[in-house]
């Protein structure tokens, strides 16, 4: 078979391009790539293969394999590197702070209360200083102070009391 055309491609494509997408989706979550793929790579080619629907679904078939396994080794390879990260709370010695139990109660948190505590507790931050930081008004830091504190007190089961100086710990 000679040269591929753009009257051959569109044909191809035409005839059997929705049911190369179908082919593919049985393999990976991107069909499209992989048809698109093998067009490049049909389009590479010095001379059209002599069965020319064969050798699409051949292709379409290995890309969309291709594209299935490198989506497993991501997932695998973003899952191993999240329980790899740091913990945000050192263990205690005591055991009175469940890290782990902690920094989940933490990142579940809406991001204005999380901010909000971490800048309070371990920045050290003023409410009048992190209401400049976040752009919000200090009721509106205090507020969510106090919610994030209220939460992460439910979520912990711990009991919480004021220390010598009034505040929370």
């Amino acid at each position: 078979m000679g040269a591929i055309t753009a009257d051959i491609l569109t044909r191809l494509l035409d005839e059997h391009g929705a049911a190369l997408l179908l082919y593919a989706r049985q393999w990976c979550d991107t069909p499209e790539d992989a048809v698109q793929e093998a067009v490049l790579q049909l389009m590479r080619q010095a001379a059209a293969p002599e069965n020319l629907t064969g050798w699409m679904y051949h292709a379409v078939r290995n890309l969309a394999l291709n594209a299935s396994r490198a989506s497993r080794r991501r997932a695998r390879r973003e899952a191993e590197v999240a329980c790899r990260r740091e913990p945000w709370f050192a263990p205690s010695d005591d055991d009175r702070l469940d890290a782990a139990a902690a920094t989940e109660a933490l990142a579940g948190l809406p991001i204005e209360q999380r901010e909000t505590i971490v800048a309070r507790l371990w920045g050290g931050l003023s409410f009048e200083e992190i209401s400049r930081l976040t752009e919000s008004s200090t009721s509106s830091v205090h507020r969510w102070y106090h919610q994030g504190l209220a939460t992460l007190r439910e979520r912990l089961g711990a009991t919480w009391h004021k220390n010598k100086t009034g505040t929370t710990t």
